[in-house]
C-alpha cells in the first residue's frame, strides 16, 4: 500500500510501509527485508539500508544515503543525502550526519553529535573516534613568511 505525504514545499511524496517495523520507505529505496525500520522513521529515494540494520524512531535516511549491514541508527538521527555509513556502525540518538559524510565499518558516533558535510570517520579506537567528532574543523592557517633580517653570529676573535 502506498501512502502519500506532503513535504515542506507542498510536493506530494509517496512511501510504502516496510514489512519489518512499518517505517516509511520510498519506492525507489532499497531496504533489506531483515532490516527493521521503526514506524516513525523515513527512508528517502534511492537510499539503501543493509541486512539486519536498525533505523530508530523519528530517524531520517536522506536521498542516496547508504546504511550498511548490522548498523544501529538511534532515535531522531538524520543521515544526510549521499552519506555512506559502513557495516556494524552504532550511531547514537540525535546525531546529524552532514551531506556526503562517511562513517567507516565498526565506528561509533556518540549521541547528539553534529558531523560536518563531507567528514570522514574511521575506526581507529574509541578515543580517536570521539576526539575526531568533538574537535571542530578549522581551515588551515596561512603560512607566514619571516621578514626579519637574518641573524648573523658574532664570534669573539
Amino acid at each position: 500500500m502506498i501512502e502519500e505525504l506532503e513535504d515542506e514545499t507542498g510536493a506530494v511524496i509517496k512511501y510504502k510501509r516496510h514489512a519489518n517495523g512499518r517505517g516509511l520507505v520510498s519506492p525507489t529505496a532499497r531496504v533489506a527485508e531483515s532490516a527493521y525500520i521503526e514506524p516513525t522513521a523515513y527512508v528517502e529515494a534511492d537510499a539503501r539500508v543493509g541486512m539486519e540494520a536498525y533505523i530508530g524512531a523519528g530517524s531520517w535516511i536522506d536521498k542516496r544515503a547508504t546504511v550498511g549491514d548490522r548498523t544501529f541508527v538511534g532515535a531522531n538521527v538524520h543521515v544526510g543525502a549521499g552519506c555512506v555509513v559502513g557495516s556494524g556502525v552504532k550511531i547514537g540518538s540525535g546525531v546529524k550526519l552532514g551531506e556526503n559524510a562517511m562513517v567507516g565499518n565498526g565506528a561509533r558516533v556518540e549521541r547528539d553529535t553534529q558531523v560536518p558535510a563531507g567528514a570522514v570517520i574511521e575506526l581507529r579506537g574509541a578515543a580517536a573516534a570521539r576526539a575526531a567528532l568533538t574537535t571542530p574543523l578549522r581551515p588551515p592557517r596561512p603560512q607566514q613568511r619571516d621578514t626579519r633580517a637574518p641573524q648573523t653570529s658574532r664570534r669573539a676573535a
